[in-house]
């Protein structure tokens, strides 16, 4: 899977405790309902989190995601922001984890009483589960970066599917990928409904022409916390930075291009369908690489210890 979300294979993980609604049980034993509103229709939201250095990074932006995304689709998580921390904390003690973890925070609507869509079918309390897994990059050789190709799956607006909320409905996102895939790519970009350069499949999206960063607006693509403090660290740094509606001509012209999520940081772009970036990763990907870096170690310092 050579993809931003690639990671080397830990064989720690074969044998982490996974937090469901309150216990902590074996991985090959953690189970859901088959009439969760989560299993049966997507029904819910979720969260990546980062471990670093006891530190699960950026931890309020990604509450305040949750909740809000929660709150878009009309339930409330069984546990208050104090409690889900807790809850956050009581999975990496019990794995024993400090550091190269990867989290995933998942609530959804619960238990239904049958397959059905209706949402006021649901019968209990929404249902929580956190894993928590050792996922760290794994070793590129000089020069990598992914292969993108253009999806003919548009980016949707909050009128259709809003692809600001982290729902448990991805398929329209795995079907831009496996286009991708076909086409000998490792991810897809994605364009809005008006034929304008918007996301990947999984990560936000920005390119370098003549010495500026560019990104879409946002309307039609994931609210990404490491897209915001990307976005943060131009306007900081003084690297000229251009947030606007970009035609796919001016991708494939462009010098460098990169990705961003919770999982892989900044991941360099080296061809977006065939057309070669003049460098992977570019100077100022490089540079936005290490202002992120220290932006994490920053956080990780200042926050409280899990």
């Amino acid at each position: 899977m050579p993809g931003s979300q690639d990671y080397a294979r830990d064989p720690r993980n074969e044998h982490l405790l996974v937090y469901v609604n309150g216990a902590l049980v074996p991985r090959a034993e953690a189970r859901v309902s088959i009439f969760d509103a989560g299993f049966t229709m997507g029904d819910g939201v979720w969260e990546g989190l980062r471990l670093h250095r006891g530190r699960l990074l950026f931890l309020e932006e990604h509450l305040d995601r949750l909740i809000a995304g929660a709150a878009a689709i009309r339930f409330d998580p069984p546990l208050d922001r104090a409690a889900i921390e807790t809850a956050l904390r009581e999975t990496v003690e019990a794995n024993a984890m400090t550091d190269g973890a990867h989290l995933r925070l998942m609530v959804t609507r619960g238990l239904k009483t049958d397959v059905n869509q209706d949402p006021r079918n649901a019968v209990g309390v929404p249902t929580v589960v956190i894993t928590a897994e050792y996922k760290a990059p794994p070793v590129r050789a000089p020069g990598w970066g992914l292969s993108l190709h253009t999806s003919t799956v548009r980016c949707t607006g909050p009128e259709m599917f809003d692809m600001r909320l982290n729902s448990h409905s991805r398929l329209n996102l795995i079907r831009a990928l496996l286009e991708a895939i076909d086409a000998g790519a490792d991810e897809a970009l994605m364009l809005d409904p008006h034929g304008k350069v918007s996301s990947c499949n999984a990560t936000n999206f920005f390119f370098v022409k003549g010495g500026a960063v560019h990104t879409s607006t946002g309307a039609w693509c994931f609210n990404g916390v490491t897209r915001g403090h990307v976005i943060a660290l131009c306007r900081d740094n003084a690297i000229p930075l251009h947030v606007g509606d970009f035609d796919l001509a001016e991708v494939h012209a462009a010098e460098e291009a990169f990705v961003t999520g919770t999982l892989g940081g900044l991941t360099p772009v080296a061809a977006i369908d065939g057309h070669r970036m003049a460098s992977s990763p570019g100077p100022i990907t490089r540079r936005l690489t290490l202002f992120y870096e220290a932006l994490k170690d920053a956080d990780a310092a200042r926050g409280a210890r899990l």
